[in-house]
């Protein structure tokens, strides 16, 4: 890949309202796009404890696990942390507030998600907030899962990954699905700037067959005119026309869903 905005302060803030504060405005919106998939993926699993169990990887502040579990949508978690009457409290202190709106709001009880993300602030501040079952900040690029994590693997019915292929690889993947049951399903959404190619093997390799949903949703807008050429450049190397696309001002991601051979 050529050039992307670095936003990796925004990642290691104490709570989410810097990660808001900067996507907010670039209309970040994959993980709604994700959302109805992931759900009927989750669904279709089946009922039992297992199949209702989701793995977040580079789950950040816990965004999926409130789309997944509340009535909370994307828009109304943006204002909320955007709304300057929450901008003096501690993160403690925002963090018990978050912990009792999102109870109120709970519509899926029996979704249970399990975060998973290199950095250690943000799954601790999503663990605090009550949207996670369990945060691990492990990265699983550079090591294998702590015991911790690898006893936890096998309850997973469902891995959802909504941008962050880019920042995780095969290494992440190989590892994983050494402790993921055989029958998981994986949701990715990636920019069409990445090749899935080498993770799709490695889901090949576990049993996992991959498909492509047709057409493409947006993830952001670009931060200036240099993201935007560099993305076109690099959809361009993969073959793929960014008119429409990259060309109009808007990152694109594919939705890829990986599901056990029949």
């Amino acid at each position: 890949m050529t050039s992307k905005a670095d936003f990796s302060g925004i990642y290691t803030a104490p709570d989410p309202r810097a990660y808001f504060a900067a996507l907010a405005p670039l209309e970040y919106q994959v993980p709604a796009h994700a959302l109805p998939v992931v759900r009927a993926e989750i669904d279709a699993a089946g009922r039992d404890p297992r199949a209702r169990t989701v793995l977040d990887l580079c789950c950040s502040y816990g965004t999926n696990a409130a789309l997944l579990r509340t009535s909370v949508g994307l828009g109304a978690l943006a204002a909320r942390y955007t709304n300057p009457a929450l901008a003096e409290l501690s993160p403690g202190a925002l963090a018990a507030a978050d912990a009792a709106f999102f109870r109120v709001r709970e519509d899926r009880p029996d979704v249970r998600v399990l975060g998973l993300d290199a950095s250690a602030p943000a799954v601790r501040y999503a663990s605090r907030a009550g949207l996670l079952d369990r945060g691990f900040a492990e990265d699983l690029e550079r090591a294998d899962p702590s015991p911790g994590l690898a006893a936890a693997l096998p309850e997973v019915g469902t891995v959802v990954c909504t941008g962050g292929v880019g920042y995780v690889g095969p290494p992440t993947f190989t590892r994983l699905l050494a402790h993921l049951p055989s029958d998981v399903r994986v949701v990715a959404f990636v920019l069409r700037v990445f090749d899935y190619d080498e993770i799709t093997g490695v889901l090949d390799a576990h049993g996992l067959a991959t498909h492509r949903l047709p057409g493409t949703v947006r993830q952001r807008r670009f931060v200036d005119a240099a993201e935007q050429a560099a993305a076109i450049a690099d959809v361009r190397s993969r073959g793929l026309d960014p008119t429409g696309k990259e060309s109009a001002g808007w990152f694109h991601a594919d939705c890829y869903i990986s599901r056990p051979r029949p």
